[in-house]
């Protein structure tokens, strides 16, 4: 079975690719990691990622979507993963899949259009501090009155992305009964809490969010299986990410070292590096192969698409993890100071590889569903 990016899919990437090229390059980028006091949320980059249609690749067409899947994601996230971009945009992508997948038709009509076109942020709260991302790891509760159709949380989420600049959180809390589910809450709800946390990721802005008696309300649809499904479609799209930054780590490293000179030679023709980088490649080139097939699992429902995630996940966090670390090792003296750009590669992949899932839980979950 031949398997590969149609040719649209190819465009898609090379428009995202050569935006961030053109308009907000690794300068751009220092700028956002130099102002850790700034929200991180850079407009001219939100602007235009919306402009391209990146995100509203996966709401439908009737609410002013592009009507795509999975598999057309994951090239955006890649881009934006090897270009370091900073932003919101995988949690507004997530936001947008969970009022998707689970909202009422009122509920998508409302909040959709304006997901798509990047005139609201939003955020997803998935799971507290430290917990585990399989759902079991929720530690916000939802109550709710008889006859009412608002619920009331209690609780914390943390670590979100960009909980500063939301204006819609979507929110896993479990209900009286123990039972998982979505819930939605505005910026500015009573109760609501946003409190500022630091990271060692520049191309990021992280936070924890509290609740305190703050309405809510809940997704039409939003059970414990549409909560394994946004899960899903967060650890694949982060594991694109992932990926990309493997993959233009891994591409800087190879430029630089065919042309830098030691005892006269490109240090690059040496044994032990051409060895290292040539299995940096193969891991790499097999975890963009395992988080496209994920895509596509997802998308077609099919039947091993769990064990495709967990694939693609565990492969893009080891890959990303190793191919920066080898970076600011073969870059030699200059890949260890601040003026180089080899630690937002590295400082990305380290915090992003254990979200949705990682590559130890990834591994675990592909133990248990073999094993079965």
């Amino acid at each position: 079975m031949f398997f590969a990016l149609t040719d649209e899919q190819q465009a898609f990437a090379s428009t995202v690719t050569e935006f961030l090229a053109d308009r907000f390059d690794l300068e751009a980028v220092r700028g956002v990691v130099e102002d850790p006091d700034g929200d991180g949320h850079p407009l001219t980059l939100w602007k235009g990622l919306a402009d391209q249609g990146a995100l509203a690749v996966l709401v439908p067409e009737e609410h002013d979507g592009l009507g795509l899947g999975l598999v057309d994601a994951q090239v955006v996230a890649r881009a934006l993963g090897a270009g370091v971009a900073p932003g919101p945009w995988l949690a507004t992508v997530l936001a947008a899949e969970a009022v998707r997948i689970a909202g009422s038709a009122e509920q998508q009509s409302r909040w959709l259009p304006a997901l798509a076109a990047g005139e609201t942020v939003g955020i997803v709260a998935l799971r507290g501090e430290g917990g585990a991302w399989d759902g079991s790891g929720i530690t916000v509760d939802a109550n709710s009155a008889e006859g009412e159709s608002t619920s009331r949380l209690n609780g914390s989420a943390s670590p979100v992305d960009y909980p500063a600049v939301a204006g819609l959180i979507v929110v896993a809390a479990t209900d009286a009964s123990g039972t998982p589910g979505l819930y939605l809450v505005e910026a500015g709800a009573s109760g609501l809490t946003v409190r500022d946390q630091r990271t060692y990721d520049g191309t990021a802005r992280v936070g924890a969010v509290e609740f305190a008696d703050t309405p809510a309300e809940p997704l039409a649809n939003g059970d414990a299986a549409a909560v394994r499904a946004l899960l899903a479609r967060g650890a694949v799209l982060n594991a694109a990410d992932l990926v990309g930054v493997a993959r233009e780590a891994l591409t800087r490293t190879v430029a630089y070292d065919r042309d830098r000179n030691q005892f006269g030679v490109p240090v690059g023709s040496f044994q032990a590096l051409k060895h290292a980088l040539a299995d940096l490649h193969v891991a790499v080139t097999m975890a963009e192969h395992a988080v496209l097939f994920a895509a596509h699992a997802l998308d077609t429902d099919d039947e091993g698409a769990a064990i495709a995630v967990a694939v693609a996940g565990s492969k893009a966090a080891d890959a990303a993890w190793n191919a920066t670390g080898a970076m600011i090792q073969f870059f030699g003296g200059i890949g260890f100071t601040w003026e180089h750009e080899a630690h937002f590669f590295y400082k990305r992949a380290r915090r992003r590889a254990p979200l949705f899932g990682s590559a130890a839980e990834h591994r675990e979950a592909l133990f248990v569903a073999t094993a079965l």
